[in-house]
């Protein structure tokens, strides 16, 4: 597995996966708009040519906002999102960003996991964030 930079070319390889992972997905077009601000880092985890998972991050000033992270589901169970994560925090780390969080839905217990195994806690809920269906979002911090 290699854990690249987003190109414009993955794109719609990425969508695919939104589509497949949340009720509400972003569209290519939303994908290629975040990727080029100069403040989001945005990276593909590619198995033999294929996108298998993706994430990103919005960064103001030494804080990171994670606001996407996604496997394929033929991909998953295999460390994708675990290998993304860690890369995203590594290479923040050099852009001098300590402070990094996120929402995630609260019956995602996988997600929680393994946020809570990269030294995310908890920080409180975020009532009927999500829709479709309606449900809280646990909203959890990395300091």
């Amino acid at each position: 597995m290699i854990i690249r930079n987003m190109r414009e070319a993955d794109l719609p390889q990425v969508a695919e996966i939104e589509k497949q992972n949340f009720s509400i997905p972003w569209s290519l077009e939303s994908f290629r708009e975040s990727m080029m601000l100069e403040h989001t880092i945005y990276l593909v985890a590619e198995e033999k040519e294929i996108v298998t998972g993706y994430c990103g991050m919005y960064r103001v000033f030494n804080e990171g906002e994670i606001v996407n992270v996604a496997v394929d589901s033929k991909y998953r169970r295999r460390g994708v999102a675990k290998e993304l994560l860690e890369q995203l925090l590594k290479e923040s780390e050099a852009l001098n960003v300590d402070n990094f969080f996120l929402e995630v839905r609260e019956s995602n217990e996988a997600a929680i996991n393994l946020y809570k195994k990269l030294g995310f806690t908890e920080a409180g809920i975020r009532r009927d964030f999500y829709e479709k269906p309606r449900e809280n979002a646990i909203f959890m911090w990395k300091r």
